[in-house]
């Protein structure tokens, strides 16, 4: 089988789907835009061959290093990044070489524009937030009458809380539309919601082959906009009404063979339209695995290989878990330069040291969403994930 690996020198940690792949014996092609000697030591030994490209954005790069693959190797079975920015360009290099293992670029509309994302959704029989396209003032303040502010604006093709804005009132929403970006965007009811997301390996033929979530009490619109703490849990099992939610969700839009990360809010109050105190209102579909550190986090979590179970995917359809695994909560907590913290840095690993799996400094491109100062902590229970949330946060007043 011959894997052509799109960028797997981005993220850090991507050199581990490759890693896997080669351990199923699958003869894994790497491209992407470094040099050869700058990839790292694991990413070299898993790859039978690599093209170097000026540039990853050049779409007629990329189709001669597939070229130069298939007149090597012979022909492409899975074309595959497992990136968010090149879910497009991997679909369209799927489409042009006749590589079926994978979305096609006749899907990509509902994969990347969170309009159609939403109407997927109520193909699941599941609500979402109603909106409006950020065309013209005066409609959009017609519908800020019927639905009442805040209101959310976000692009309507997007990843995470970029350039997404809180509308407070009619003086927010119309200094919005002064200098309304020339991206397209879209603007929706708030909802008041903790983020529940469903993340899954979903095999060949449609059916999840492992399944579990993170729970998020706070927004990363609110994180990065207000400087708040970013805090979400991987949980050891997933809620029945999510799991449903995103059975359904899959179904809806498709998805065979891939890691996905589907978003939800479970309400925290009554919202007319929406749903009770509870009830689960879908948010927006990630057609790849969820970023930053989660996929480590769910490793913590379930103790599983999430790269081997993708890579077994690829190969077997299916996935070999280990019998009478334990499972934990892993809870991931970025802490603020621009906040005054009770217990620093070192009372945290002298306190904590025993549950810590993991602590960085944040680069300035990411702090923003993930905290200045990030702990990765596996706990045994939801008592021990308070503890800890509480103990890292608590502020000096």
């Amino acid at each position: 089988m011959n894997f052509v690996f799109i960028s797997p020198q981005f993220p850090s940690h991507y050199w581990r789907f490759c890693a896997a792949l080669k351990e199923n014996g699958i003869t894994v092609l790497g491209i992407a835009d470094t040099p050869y000697e700058q990839l790292v030591p694991g990413l070299r030994d898993s790859l039978s061959d690599y093209y170097q490209v000026h540039s990853l954005e050049d779409g007629n790069a990329i189709l001669r290093a597939l070229g130069w693959f298939i007149h090597h190797h012979g022909a492409i079975d899975w074309i595959e990044s497992n990136n968010e920015h090149w879910l497009a360009q991997d679909a369209w290099l799927r489409t042009m070489f006749n590589v079926r293992t994978g979305p096609q670029l006749s899907v990509m509309e509902g994969y990347k524009r969170k309009s159609a994302m939403k109407a997927m959704y109520q193909k699941a029989g599941i609500k979402t937030s109603p909106y409006i396209m950020a065309e013209n003032l005066d409609d959009t303040l017609a519908f800020a009458r019927k639905y009442g502010y805040p209101l959310v604006a976000k692009p309507d093709v997007g990843v995470g809380a970029n350039d997404t804005y809180r509308l407070r009132d009619e003086g927010d929403l119309r200094a919005f539309f002064a200098k309304l970006p020339l991206t397209s965007y879209i603007i929706e009811q708030y909802v008041y919601g903790e983020i529940c997301s469903y993340d899954a390996l979903i095999g060949q033929h449609g059916q999840p082959l492992y399944e579990t979530g993170n729970i998020t009490k706070v927004s990363v619109m609110d994180i990065v906009n207000e400087k708040l703490e970013s805090i979400y849990m991987i949980v050891p099992e997933v809620a029945d009404d999510i799991r449903d939610a995103g059975r359904r969700t899959v179904a809806a839009f498709g998805v065979k063979g891939r890691l996905i990360h589907f978003e939800y809010f479970r309400l925290t109050r009554d919202q007319e339209g929406l749903g009770k105190t509870g009830d689960i209102v879908g948010l927006e579909v990630n057609m790849r695995p969820s970023g930053g550190f989660t996929p480590d986090m769910i490793n913590y979590a379930g103790s599983v290989d999430i790269f081997r179970l993708w890579a077994d995917m690829v190969l077997h359809d299916r996935v070999f878990l280990q019998k009478d695994r334990r499972t934990f909560y892993c809870v991931f907590v970025g802490r603020q330069d621009v906040r005054a913290y009770v217990h620093d840095h070192e009372e945290v690993l002298h306190d904590w040291g025993h549950r810590i799996m993991y602590t960085d400094r944040m680069p300035e491109a990411l702090s923003g969403a993930m905290g200045n100062t990030i702990y990765l902590a596996k706990c045994i229970n939801k008592d021990e994930v308070d503890a800890f949330v509480d103990y890292t946060c608590k502020r000096l007043a």
